[in-house]
């Protein structure tokens, strides 16, 4: 005999006993510490953050909403500040090649004292370099050997003269430099003298006068090999003097880097570099040609080649960094090199290169959102070059686009050693592990994040106190105990599971909000039980304009379910609809129409590629359960066909096969089912009844029709019988079950709904293997046999496995509706 279970209202939904906390409104209740029930990912986190082996970086799965980025935040921001403050960067300029900076790290603070201290030196060279010009025995020294040497060419000038006076001829000066000029009578020889001389004078004349020009051009050699010794001797002291000036200072820097073998490099490159260009420190005259302006713009800009470009400050850290960048662009992520326009042109240099969040995460943590990274190009595949060379070099985001001709510069590369935090859906996890190699390799740790917690006691307190710690820090009305039972309870029909809650703080947060705001419209200081449940209500509503459509449609006859009344081979299937974050059920009607024939079962959306081929399988699963049940003896001359009537887009899922198969039940049989019950449930080949989802949907759907159309007490729901811990069902539908108004009944085989149903029994085979007379199975079972009798009679018999059930065409399109 088959026990019928009809349940209880207090099996339709779970509430929360106020009386279990031990306050009267979230203002005295603890505050939440850590994240609430992702034990599995904090484990992983955990374990992550401590091994520091390359490739063991962190990718954090889980939807949104479940406190993915507030655990990654206090976790990482905890085990950094046990660690010290990185390194600081920097970049000087390269004194071999000015196209490729070199980067320097020192300890941190000591970057900004390195650029000040080099700020500085500058200035006290630049001082000092001027006054020990200016000075009294700078000036001597010079005046002694610029003395001699116009001595030397005053004694060479003479020289010349005399021998040119002895060959007859003076000499002039002039721009182009020392002429000689024939004498007559003592007297320079004019032109016109000149041309009246005879050929033979003339002759001797030019010849005389281009041997003394050899011996003049021999004496300028020497002239201008005196004026380079001189020059040379000249910078010789000004660098002398320089160095006596610069010593001092460079001293007091030997000292204060002499632990830096990098820093004291350095230095000494620019000691060097000072001496050989002290032009750049003394000031010339002032100038009024026209290029004297850019003359100046070149000093100043030459002078930048002694700054020192701090790239990462960590000067003001106390631990280790953790940088959660919510942009991260290629410039903002990897740094950039910056360019400055200037006359038409644009033109950079070491002192433009920028830091990106990878530099100042560079011995920490970076924690990025995955999404965010495929949104620009380059990117991704960028940061694993970086993770795998485990260096950064900077270079304009314009290169990699190719269309730049730009000279740039080259920095000399940075080694990092940072982890990376990863914040992604699961499906984003499954897909670069699956397609991409470095992945694998380089996200080594995968914390997973669920959607649900068990419903203990522990975690329903620690709801009460993420409540208490939203109104404090969002500055709200705190909860009453009443009202955070409210919220418990919403968490359990968001979770689906009588024994779950869920994780999604953020669905949380948004009824807490919005139950404070109708708080604010009531005028009481405290969140009461009624402002959450209006909040759930309003948020619902706000949602639900295609689902009042629906009903309106029913309720006006648009579309046609019958709530009253028996037909044959007629069923009401339940469907979900999921718009976004809401969902809601309505039924449909199945009909099933069974003849003679060896089509077998004859799916029409299948046929017309309206369902998908979850929905197809189901449909196939019954002919399984038609020839074990019925097929032992004779073959299954049978040809059904089942529809969805008034549907007009895809249909998917196989929750409705148990309905199907009551309605073919009913058809073969041609017992009629009562249309007032509404049935949802997938079935196996052995006619169990198996689990399906949005049950409480589902539910709540047929009732809004059934209420539509007047409560008969007849009316009610049949779903498997795993379904009953998920049901959370409102207040309303618990109390019309309590009058009897409603029924919901749980099954766990398609032999309970059938008597449901049709109020006949099922039947089971009997000793003699005949089913129990008059019984739906001894009826379906007759009109089969006659069926099979006729086809033999008409010609041949064919064996169960020959029926011609078509299988799916591939292709069938699937949607979201079970």
């Amino acid at each position: 005999m088959i026990i019928l279970r009809r349940l209880k209202p207090e099996e339709l939904r779970k509430v929360c006993n106020p009386a279990d906390f031990d306050f009267e409104t979230t203002a005295t209740a603890r505050p939440l510490e850590g994240v609430i029930g992702q034990e599995r990912a904090l484990r992983a986190l955990q374990f992550g953050l401590d091994i520091k082996n390359q490739g063991y970086n962190i990718f954090l799965s889980g939807f949104f909403g479940t406190g993915k980025t507030t655990l990654a935040k206090q976790l990482v921001e905890k085990k950094a500040s046990k660690e010290p403050p990185p390194f600081d960067w920097c970049y000087v300029f390269n004194f071999q090649d000015a196209d490729c900076p070199k980067a320097m790290s020192l300890p941190a603070g000591k970057g900004r004292r390195l650029a000040r201290d080099m700020d500085k030196l500058v200035a006290r060279v630049r001082n000092g370099l001027a006054k020990a010009f200016e000075s009294q025995h700078f000036e001597m020294l010079k005046n002694r050997i610029l003395a001699s040497f116009f001595e030397s060419t005053n004694e060479m000038y003479q020289k010349l003269e005399e021998m040119a006076q002895a060959e007859g001829f003076t000499i002039s000066r002039t721009q182009q430099g020392i002429t000689t000029i024939p004498l007559k009578d003592g007297k320079p020889l004019e032109q016109e003298e000149f041309a009246a001389l005879g050929e033979s004078e003339r002759q001797e004349l030019l010849r005389r006068s281009k041997a003394l020009q050899e011996k003049i051009n021999l004496a300028m050699r020497e002239y201008r090999e005196l004026e380079k010794e001189t020059k040379e001797r000249i910078r010789s002291v000004e660098q002398e003097t320089a160095r006596g000036v610069m010593v001092p200072f460079f001293a007091e820097l030997y000292e204060a880097y002499r632990d830096h073998d990098k820093v004291i490099e350095y230095l000494e490159a620019v000691h060097q570099d000072m001496l050989d260009n002290l032009e750049l420190f003394v000031e010339q005259e002032e100038q009024t040609f026209p290029l004297a302006f850019f003359r100046r713009m070149d000093k100043r800009a030459a002078l930048k080649r002694y700054k020192v470009n701090v790239l990462v400050d960590n000067s003001e850290l106390e631990h280790a960094p953790v940088i959660y960048e919510t942009n991260p662009t290629y410039t903002n992520l990897f740094g950039t090199i910056e360019y400055e326009g200037e006359f038409g042109i644009l033109a950079t240099d070491f002192t433009r290169v920028r830091a990106g969040a990878i530099h100042r995460a560079n011995g920490g943590y970076l924690i990025l959102h995955v999404m965010d990274l495929f949104k620009n190009v380059f990117i991704w595949d960028t940061l694993k070059r970086v993770l795998k060379n485990q260096e950064i070099t900077i270079e304009s985001v314009l290169k990699n686009y190719s269309v730049s001709s730009l000279e740039t510069l080259e920095p000399e590369p940075i080694p990092v050693k940072f982890k990376v935090i990863l914040i992604g859906e699961p499906s984003i996890y499954y897909l670069l592990y699956t397609f991409d190699e470095d992945f694998k390799k380089l996200f080594k740790i995968r914390a997973d994040f669920d959607v649900e917690m068990p419903r203990t006691n522990e975690h329903i307190y620690q709801y009460a106190e993420y409540i208490k710690s939203v109104c404090d820090q969002e500055g709200i009305r705190h909860f009453t105990r009443e009202a955070v039972a409210e919220v418990v309870n919403y968490g359990t029909w968001l979770a689906g599971d009588q024994e779950k809650l869920t994780t999604l703080f953020n669905r949380l947060s948004e009824i807490i909000y919005e139950a404070n705001v109708w708080a604010s419209y009531d005028q009481t200081e405290t969140v009461q039980p009624e402002h959450v449940r209006k909040a759930i209500a309003e948020k619902r509503f706000r949602s639900s304009m295609l689902e009042e459509k629906v009903l309106k449609l029913i309720e006006d006859g648009t579309l046609i379910i019958d709530v009253h009344g028996e037909e044959v081979g007629q069923i009401n299937g339940l469907a979900v609809y999921s718009l976004g974050d809401y969902w809601f059920g309505k039924p449909c009607r199945i009909t099933a129409k069974t003849f003679m024939g060896e089509k077998g079962l004859v799916n029409i959306e299948r046929e017309i590629r309206m369902s998908g081929s979850i929905h197809s399988k189901g449909v196939l699963t019954l002919a399984g359960y038609l020839g074990a049940k019925y097929a032992q003896d004779k073959p299954l001359s049978l040809s059904a066909s089942l529809t969805f009537e008034q549907t007009y887009e895809g249909i998917e899922g196989d929750s409705a096969s148990s309905a199907e198969l009551y309605a073919i039940l009913s058809s073969l049989s041609g017992v009629p089912i009562y249309q007032g019950i509404a049935v949802t449930g997938s079935v196996n080949q052995n006619g169990e009844i198996q689990p399906i989802g949005g049950v409480n949907q589902k539910i709540e759907g047929f009732f809004k029709v059934c209420q539509q159309k007047g409560l008969t007490g007849r009316q009610g729901v049949i779903i498997p019988k795993q379904n009953v811990a998920n049901l959370m069902l409102p207040d309303e539908i618990v109390e019309a079950v309590r009058k009897g108004k409603f029924s919901i009944w749980a099954i766990g085989h398609i032999d309970e709904g059938i008597e449901i149903l049709t109020g006949r029994p099922a039947g089971k085979r009997e000793s003699n293997g005949e089913f129990t007379k008059d019984s739906i199975h001894y009826l379906v079972n007759r009109q089969l046999t006659a069926w099979a009798e006729r086809q033999t009679r008409g010609g041949g018999r064919k064996h169960v496995s020959e029926v011609p059930f078509r299988r799916r065409t591939p292709g069938a399109r699937r949607s979201g509706r079970k």
